[in-house]
This record gives C-alpha cells, structure tokens and sequence, in this order.
C-alpha cells in the first residue's frame, strides 16, 4: 500500500548531526512503546495512577526518539543515497515517508494518552491499548525495511565512511603528487632553458672561428704583398 505524501516542516538544529547514530535511536524508538504496552495492559488490573503517569513519560520519550530517529535516518540517508541502485533508492524513499507517519502518529499517542487520561474509563483505555499495539506493528515494519536497506540493497554507512575517508586520502595524494610534478616540471623548464643557451653559445663560437680565421689570412696575405713590394 502507498502511503499519501507528508513532509515534516524543516527543524533547525544548532548543531551538525553525526552519521551512524541512527540504529541507537532507532532502537528506543521500536524498543519503548512494547515496554508501554506492557504497562498498559498491567494497568488494566492494577488502575495506578503512578503507572498510567510513567506510561505517558515514556510516550513523551518515544516521541523525542521518533523526532531523533527521521533527523539521524535523514543524514545517513544522504550519505548513502548514491550508493543505492533505483530500487533501494526507491525503497528509501518509502522508508523515509513511514518515518514521518510514526512522527506524528507517536505526537498523536501523546495526545491520545491525555485525553484518555482524562475519560478514566475501561473502554478508552483498552482503545488506547490497541492504538497503541497498531503504532509498534508500523515500527516493527519500519525496523524491517530499514534491515532489508542495509543488508539487501547495501545501504551500509560504515562502507560509505570508509569510502568516503578513501577518496580523502586518494585526494591528498593527488595534491601531494601535483605539486612533485609542479616541481619537477620547474627543473625542467630550466633545463630546458639552459639547454637552449648553450646551444645559442655554442652556434656564436662556431660563427666567430671562421671569422677570424679568415681576417688572420687576409693579415698573411697583405704582409706577403707588402714583402714583395719592398724587394722591388
């Protein structure tokens, strides 16, 4: 069945949320309400009102771990997002909008519980008492699903951690090679350049030899001519 599209107005946090604390939180979340049931079902013969006050605490608990769990499953699924092939994205996906319905169904138990506080009768409690036992199969499905997207479909955070501190490393070695080759592409810029100016100067010295070679053979010549002319 596919569940209406809801969305949680954005919350802002004071802080950035880690990623891998998602399965603590979510373990609360499953774990509580079955402890509530408990309680509840106790109180049925019991009728404390002690009880019936710490199952409306603990509500209130499950709530801030419902909040904590679509907070932290937010971030890691951002994390592992790419990582996914359509299916898991899509499964994802699902995952997140349950996520959202057990959001406001835990802030509705909380409401639940204090009007049904206030009614004080049988009926109400054992209507709460099987609300209450609808929410834990949702979470119990939920916890499901979110096994099925770390085992089946890969969506594991650990990997994407690691790969992720991977890439790190494999960028810092780039930048650390960029700049070798920055160097030695220098040194040999300037062999190069020294290279062109021994041969600029080895070309300049072949030029001038025959020069003066030449220059001291027109010396001989105009000695041996003015030799010839004074024996005359």
């Amino acid at each position: 069945m596919t569940l209406p599209s809801i969305s949680i107005p954005e919350i802002p946090i004071p802080f950035e949320i880690p990623e891998l604390i998602h399965p603590a939180i979510v373990h609360f979340a499953i774990a509580i309400p079955v402890v509530i049931l408990l309680l509840e079902l106790y109180n049925l013969i019991a009728r404390r009102k002690s009880i019936s006050l710490f199952s409306l605490f603990l509500l209130i608990i499950v709530a801030v771990a419902m909040i904590g769990a679509y907070l932290t499953g937010s971030v890691d699924g951002k994390a592992t997002w790419d990582m996914l092939s359509s299916e898991g994205q899509a499964d994802l996906k699902a995952h997140k909008l349950l996520g959202i319905y057990l959001v406001y169904g835990s802030l509705a138990l909380v409401v639940l519980k204090l009007l049904f506080m206030a009614i004080r009768k049988t009926v109400a409690k054992l209507l709460f008492i099987l609300i209450l036992g609808g929410f834990i199969s949702a979470t119990l499905y939920q916890g499901k699903e979110g096994g099925e997207l770390v085992y089946e479909f890969g969506a594991n955070n650990e990997m994407v951690k690691n790969i992720k501190s991977d890439g790190e490393d494999i960028v810092e070695e780039q930048e650390e090679l960029k700049e070798k080759f920055d160097e030695l592409q220098k040194k040999y810029d300037a062999l190069v350049e020294k290279s062109k100016d021994a041969e600029a100067s080895s070309t300049s010295v072949e030029i001038t030899i025959p020069a003066t070679e030449a220059a001291e053979e027109n010396v001989s010549k105009e000695t041996s001519s003015t030799e010839t002319n004074t024996t005359n």
